[in-house]
């Protein structure tokens, strides 16, 4: 494993991150210890959660995910990263989601006691919350930070703009700034090159994009005649018609075929061949890679090891180049 500085911070982390958001629902406890076995054997040290998952879940399941890698942290928390979001809807109340100054010291105690940890090493607001005045996210977040509770702080699913709003807000007041940002991106969802890349590699910042295989989609197993199958996140709970919406459509289905069909030229699983045209984009830090069985991990990881020819990337380039223009259904 490839091990990479995170962003402009003196941090170090794996090439790839293992995402947990598929413990606790897809994948039981006994399934989950066996991902992580399997990912801290081949050298990954970086592990992102959030205090919602598991992704399908509702308000009975928040935090299953981060108690089931709290209780496989024990003993060995200081040999890895753990990322964790704040954001989401975790009870009843009107003040249980978003970035309230409430809700954030909240969640970050409760984030806390479940994964059985006095620090969290990247705490990474899940979404941008526009009820919420940008200097008061900012301040209770950089209360968090000096109180010794997180060592950093990032964003995921923010605009650029918000991005480069809450940035200048941090400078101007001297108080914690964001140091990354996690975006959904892959072949088939590629509109954050435009505007939201370049501002990371302006600003410095860590790029751990998510949904590198769009899904699973990009592994080709899918067949859109046959529809979402049993135990996917296309068929899955409150996940089911968020990932439809995204990928489940002719025009995407075609691409992948097209997709799969350079993978078998070049001899190359899909999902390596996916992943890592993701790592070859010079701005990505560390993919965050998931599975919900253990076997599922190696096609993954492969890719960290390969160098990407540029005229394949070029291919694949030309052959989603769609997708990077906020026309592609999602």
């Amino acid at each position: 494993m490839k091990y990479v500085r995170f962003g402009s911070t003196g941090l170090t982390v794996s090439r790839l991150c293992l995402g947990t958001m598929t413990f606790g629902l897809q994948t039981d406890e006994a399934g989950s210890t066996a991902i992580l076995n399997a990912a801290a054997e081949s050298g990954i040290n970086f592990l992102d959660c959030a205090d919602v998952y598991p992704l399908g879940g509702g308000i009975p399941t928040v935090g299953r995910t981060e108690e089931i890698l709290g209780r496989w942290l024990a003993g060995k928390r200081h040999n890895f990263i753990v990322a964790t979001k704040a954001y989401g809807r975790t009870g009843p109340l009107d003040w249980d989601e978003g970035s309230s100054r409430k809700h954030l010291l909240d969640a970050i105690d409760a984030s806390l006691r479940r994964l059985k940890t006095d620090y969290i090493d990247l705490y990474q607001l899940h979404a941008d919350d526009p009820k919420t005045p940008i200097d008061e996210t900012l301040d209770a977040l950089d209360s968090i930070v000096r109180a010794g509770k997180v060592r950093y702080i990032g964003v995921s699913n923010f605009l650029a703009y918000r991005l480069a709003r809450s940035l200048g807000r941090s400078d101007v007041r001297r108080v914690a700034r964001y140091v990354s940002v996690q975006p959904r991106y892959s072949l088939l969802f590629r509109e954050f090159e435009r505007e939201l890349f370049p501002l990371a590699a302006e600003e410095g910042l860590a790029v751990i994009p998510y949904n590198p295989l769009a899904g699973g989609m990009l592994s080709g197993k899918h067949k859109f005649e046959k529809g979402p199958a049993e135990g996917t996140r296309f068929a899955l709970g409150t996940a089911a018609t968020l990932y439809q919406n995204r990928y489940w459509h002719e025009r995407v289905f075609k691409t992948v075929s097209d997709f799969v069909g350079i993978a078998n030229e070049v001899g190359m699983s899909p999902v390596t061949l996916a992943i890592s045209w993701v790592l070859a984009n010079p701005v990505i830090t560390s993919p965050i890679i998931g599975a919900s069985r253990a076997d599922q991990l190696p096609a993954s990881i492969a890719a960290a090891d390969v160098n990407l020819a540029p005229e394949i990337k070029q291919r694949l380039d030309e052959l989603t180049a769609e997708y990077r223009w906020g026309d592609s259904p999602r």
